[in-house]
């Protein structure tokens, strides 16, 4: 950890080894043996949501990626003892022209739990009318995909992300460009999620997602900057030392 980052709490600070869903100890991570971000130490438990929270370029989707596998840890320790990890990319990996339905787009978030070349278990198709209805898109379903607006699609893909019930769904810039409406459809199904145990972590520059819905917040800019409580981590020398005096709270 930076020796000049504020730490709010301590990441371990209550909190059962088994039931810390992602933990990293000064952890630096980049590519190739550079590090884009560094002096990483947190923690996150079941039913929290951690705020990501930084300049552009800053190192948030690097930590996402490596949670993925496809950033390096180059020194220190990250440790996700997942048995299944939801993700939701910036930018849609669906090709809007494809034509795959709504409900198909949900069923791929089970594919990882499905045995190879059987159809889904009654179970698991009954999980997917259910994430249907819990996005409000049940009537919808049979439509194709790209039909929808940008924030139907966004609670879909992460309808996906939920729907095989994975311990940590990583969201990048999931509210960019979502109007009020879907916003609110979007914070109540985080909610749901987290009162379920599910963890997140939620890149964004919307501060108000990480005061309404997220426990705690990590504050990077190539290095850790600040982590802790959310009402405490959110403060304007905090925020302005991140972003170089440019942004207020």
């Amino acid at each position: 950890m930076n020796a000049d980052a504020h730490m709010f709490s301590e990441p371990d600070e209550g909190r059962d080894a088994g039931t810390t869903v992602f933990s990293a100890k000064s952890a630096s991570i980049g590519y190739s043996q550079t590090p884009v971000l560094t002096g990483i130490t947190l923690s996150l438990s079941p039913g929290h949501a951690l705020a990501l929270i930084g300049p552009n370029g800053s190192g948030k989707t690097t930590l996402m990626r490596a949670l993925l596998g496809s950033a390096q840890v180059i020194s220190g320790e990250v440790s996700c003892p997942l048995d299944f990890l939801g993700y939701v990319p910036q930018n849609s990996d669906i090709d809007l022209s494809f034509p795959i339905s709504v409900r198909q787009v949900v069923e791929m978030g089970m594919y990882p739990k499905a045995k190879l070349l059987h159809p889904l278990s009654r179970e698991q198709k009954e999980a997917v009318s259910a994430a249907l209805e819990q996005i409000g898109l049940v009537e919808r379903s049979r439509e194709r995909f790209g039909t929808l607006s940008g924030g139907q699609r966004q609670r879909v893909l992460v309808a996906r992300a939920l729907v095989a019930e994975p311990r940590l769904v990583l969201l990048d810039e999931p509210f960019n460009g979502l109007d009020e409406p879907n916003r609110e459809a979007l914070l109540s199904l985080i909610s749901q999620a987290k009162a379920q145990g599910t963890a997140f972590m939620i890149s964004t520059h919307d501060y108000r997602v990480a005061t309404e819905v997220c426990d705690e917040s990590l504050i990077v800019a190539g290095r850790q900057v600040a982590y802790g409580p959310t009402s405490q981590v959110f403060r304007p020398e905090i925020i302005n030392e991140a972003f170089g005096g440019i942004h207020n709270v």
